[in-house]
């Protein structure tokens, strides 16, 4: 399809392009351009692309546009087209692009995610739906409720597949599909495809369409990778330095743990850079206040654990930090999409002590070159031989008392379907049990509960 296809082009509905108008945008992207037709033909679709490449909007408009063009009234708690997402926030972004691009449309939409209290969305189900967002676990909780009814549902959406069976959702996802109509539409995205998936892929999808607009687990090209190599105590001195000296005004930093985002973010405090850590053990009003605070410009620093920063869509990001590299090289090539989106450039820096050695090499084999390395005087370099005891996930055992992190296996409730809190499960420090990404425990309201009814006015 030519490079230069706009959205009318694409035979979306009239209030669609309005709206999209509204946002400022005139050109699909390429998963955009591709996904769209096969969508609005009904095909199942099976799509390889990184969060920030416009995927969303790759599945929503065109869903919009059917759902709009039957014609259908919908029915209290009995959605027609379902969206699976990995977590909270991506769910709340989800949703979030459905009001956007259908506000000129008759059509409802809510979102539903645990870590929040039940009863609204019990009240927002009482009333007809069309689109309905949510995680798996709190899906599953409405199920057994049966304040949700799946039989109607006409399109089912996998976002973020790979992380969802990462976090360990393959059976709540498997207990959902037995809930579904046999006769639907199947779309499913994913960032890499791994074997998993494949299977997954097979046994969902019928025909599918496939598209793919990045090669696997590569990088975005516009991103500007860089290495400084500096002793584990030195590590917050340097971080300090570069926001300081270059004028860094949004910074996403991320660590391995949830202890060691909060305690970056305090000695980060304690060096004048104002800092808020966002992760699992925070309560839902906590990170949605944390987000919309780095969003608009005004928390110049947010330290994030992978998963709490997963989908996690910010315009224009300008830097991320590897404070700590991940276990997984994988996980590297989704931190650092965080930045250089849309074609604006963006710098990935990673902070290397020697104990992560094997950690750089892994994730260079996985890039196939070599990132470059950077030294900044009286900042970096090795002292001399690796310190015994790695950093990860809190301080030494003598000085806390915790328990050094697993540093492989499963986790600890591995078989259970349910996401081992907001860690991999290969690298969990103690503390309290996490509210769950998915979470369906009650706590603080959120604000997506309500159906969309159209114009926000």
């Amino acid at each position: 399809m030519d490079s230069q296809t706009d959205f009318a082009s694409l035979k979306l509905a009239q209030p669609l392009l309005r709206a999209i108008a509204d946002s400022g945008y005139s050109q699909p992207t390429p998963i955009q351009r591709q996904a769209i037709p096969h969508v609005l033909q009904g095909r199942d679709l099976l799509a390889a692309a990184q969060t920030g490449t416009g995927k969303t909007a790759g599945f929503t408009l065109p869903i919009l546009h059917m759902l709009a063009a039957a014609g259908r009234a919908s029915k209290p708690g009995r959605p027609r087209c379902l969206i699976l997402t990995p977590t909270r926030e991506l769910a709340a972004q989800v949703e979030d692009s459905v009001r956007t691009y259908g506000k000129y449309l008759p059509l409802r939409s809510m979102v539903m995610f645990g870590g929040v209290n039940i009863n609204p969305q019990f009240t927002a189900l009482r009333s007809p739906v069309d689109i309905l967002v949510a995680t798996p676990g709190r899906l599953l909780d409405h199920v057994g409720q049966r304040s949700v009814d799946l039989s109607g549902v006409e399109i089912l959406v996998l976002d973020e597949a790979d992380r969802m069976l990462d976090m360990g959702f393959i059976r709540d996802i498997r207990k959902v599909l037995a809930l579904l109509p046999a006769k639907r539409q199947n779309l499913l995205f994913s960032a890499t495809f791994s074997d998993e998936i494949r299977r997954l892929a097979g046994d969902l999808l019928h025909d599918p369409a496939n598209v793919e607009v990045a090669r696997r687990n590569a990088p975005a090209e516009i991103v500007e990778q860089s290495v400084h190599l500096v002793d584990r105590s030195k590590k917050r001195a340097l971080l300090s330095h570069l926001i300081g000296s270059q004028r860094w005004t949004q910074v996403l930093v991320f660590t391995r743990t949830k202890h060691g985002a909060n305690r970056l973010a305090e000695q980060l405090g304690r060096d004048g850079i104002e800092a808020m850590a966002i992760h699992g053990n925070k309560s839902q009003g906590a990170r949605t206040r944390a987000l919309g605070a780095f969003r608009d410009g005004s928390l110049p620093v947010l330290v994030a654990t992978d998963i709490a920063a997963r989908g996690l869509d910010i315009d224009q990001l300008p830097h991320v930090v590897n404070y700590e590299l991940p276990n997984v090289p994988e996980d590297y090539v989704h931190r650092i999409g965080r930045t250089g989106r849309a074609g604006s450039p963006g710098s990935a820096i990673t902070l290397v002590e020697p104990e992560e050695r094997k950690l750089l090499t892994a994730v260079e084999r996985l890039l196939g070159r070599a990132i470059p390395q950077v030294e900044i005087a009286g900042h970096t370099g090795w002292s001399g031989k690796p310190e015994t005891e790695p950093e990860h996930p809190g301080e030494f055992r003598a000085r806390t008392g915790q328990r050094p992190a697993r540093s492989g296996g499963a986790p600890r409730n591995a078989g259970s379907g349910r996401p081992a809190g907001t860690g991999s499960g290969r690298n969990r420090g103690r503390g309290p049990a996490p509210a769950r990404q998915d979470g369906r425990g009650d706590g603080h309201r959120g604000r997506e509960f309500q159906p969309n009814r159209g114009a926000r006015g």
